[in-house]
């Protein structure tokens, strides 16, 4: 039987690649309506001050898992694993639309979900992102990222308005529901999406073994994972930059433009043209770089883009009046989107796809995993030294990642490499 092979076109133009596009769409979307229908269901059952407790059991597991998840996903190859999850996600959400709309269930049963739920999402998020390398070309990963990233824009924009209607309509029951038939439409989607049949071969080299990758123990695996992380000349201070250049983009600077607005009196409506620009900003980034055809040196554009990112920011902190800082707001989400979708499309160019899975899920837990413990900080900051002082620190972090990027000749000069080539 012949291996399944790449369709030599653009990646927007790929319908395999649109197939997955989808899918990655309907399961983020469905992940905004999950965790809003659950808030809203532990509030309704157990009160408001449970709804922290419920949320953050869901978020352990998933941090502490992640890089479990990556080794599980590079054992058993992504496409699998994000199939099983999506498969897991969908009966286990629509089980608990069934018996919220037909019992009375406890707080100990949303917990009980939140938790399944982390332990599923940590094993689904490394698959899925180690997938865009196995279905289209090495010289479309920028592209590719660039329409993921549009795909996160919109799942964000549609999702919680989706869950606010079907909430006043059907109540936790009907958001439940719609969250699995999301699910549901993501793994119809992910069973035709078709893969290259070269990451089993790959994953047997990384691995060094001839008996194939799953035999090796789990433990190993992932120590030879963080190992030719540590060794990768690109890669190690490529994952570094991910961290720090990530770790106020994935919340606190949304928390920090509400204690801002407050602040300077600029209220709600305030805060929701800075946040709104910064949207458009990023959703700018992400189709500027799906439309070009080539970004040459792509580290060192990413490098740069973290300095006028990092000027931005300090600069928002400082705006003296509302329009200056919606505008300083869409320049900063254009800037950080840059960077983001560049240095996303540099590591699935770069990474060996026997160890993707693994270096996702290590920049997974850098972005989403980790950054939830800078919330407590953001607010004690604002508090002692005001809004400023906290959008300078995260100027600094910036400023520290562009560092990082341009002090490594090898990722300095990293391309997005064209087709047929690897890291």
């Amino acid at each position: 039987m012949s291996t399944p092979t790449v369709v030599a076109r653009p990646a927007h133009r790929d319908p395999n690649v649109l197939r997955w596009l989808t899918a990655y769409t309907a399961s983020v979307t469905g992940d905004v309506v999950y965790f809003l229908a659950l808030s809203w269901a532990a509030t309704r059952i157990a009160g408001p001050s449970y709804v922290g407790l419920v949320v953050a059991c869901g978020a352990v597991p998933r941090a502490v898992l992640m890089l479990a998840g990556g080794v599980v996903a590079d054992r058993f190859g992504p496409r699998r694993i994000a199939i099983a999850s999506d498969t897991t996600r969908c009966v286990v959400i629509g089980a608990v639309a069934a018996l919220i709309l037909l019992t009375s269930p406890g707080i100990g049963v949303l917990i009980a979900v939140a938790v399944l739920f982390g332990v599923v999402d940590a094993l689904f998020m490394p698959a899925v992102g180690a997938l865009p390398p196995r279905i289209t070309r090495a010289d479309q990963l920028a592209r590719l990222q660039g329409m993921r990233g549009l795909s996160v824009r919109l799942s964000n924009a549609v999702g919680p308005v989706l869950a606010g209607v079907v909430l006043a309509a059907g109540g936790s029951p009907a958001a439940f529901a719609a969250a699995s038939a999301l699910f549901a439409v993501s793994l119809v989607l992910l069973l035709v999406v078709r893969t290259t049949g070269a990451s089993t071969a790959l994953t047997a080299g990384a691995q060094g073994t001839r008996t194939g990758p799953d035999r090796v123990p789990a433990w190993r695996g992932l120590g030879e994972g963080l190992r030719y992380l540590r060794g990768h000349r690109v890669l190690a201070p490529l994952v570094v930059v991910v961290g720090l250049s990530e770790m106020c983009f994935s919340g606190p600077v949304a928390l920090g433009l509400v204690l801002l607005a407050d602040e300077r009196g600029w209220g709600a409506t305030g805060m929701g043209w800075i946040a709104g620009a910064f949207s458009v900003g990023g959703a700018a980034a992400a189709l500027l770089v799906a439309l070009r055809r080539r970004i040459p040196r792509a580290g060192l554009v990413a490098a740069g883009a973290l300095l006028l990112t990092a000027a931005d920011t300090a600069a928002v902190g400082l705006a003296p009046s509302l329009p200056l800082a919606v505008l300083l707001g869409g320049s900063m989400g254009l800037t950080s989107g840059i960077t983001s979708t560049l240095t996303s499309a540099l590591v699935q160019t770069e990474a060996n796809p026997g160890y993707l899975g693994r270096i996702t899920s290590v920049t997974t837990l850098l972005t989403l995993g980790l950054t939830p413990i800078l919330f407590p900080a953001v607010g004690l900051t604002v508090a002692a030294w005001g809004s400023g002082t906290f959008f300078l620190g995260c100027a600094a972090i910036c400023l520290l990642a562009a560092a990082v990027g341009l002090a490594a000749r090898a990722l300095r000069r990293a391309e997005l490499h064209p087709a047929g080539t690897t890291g």
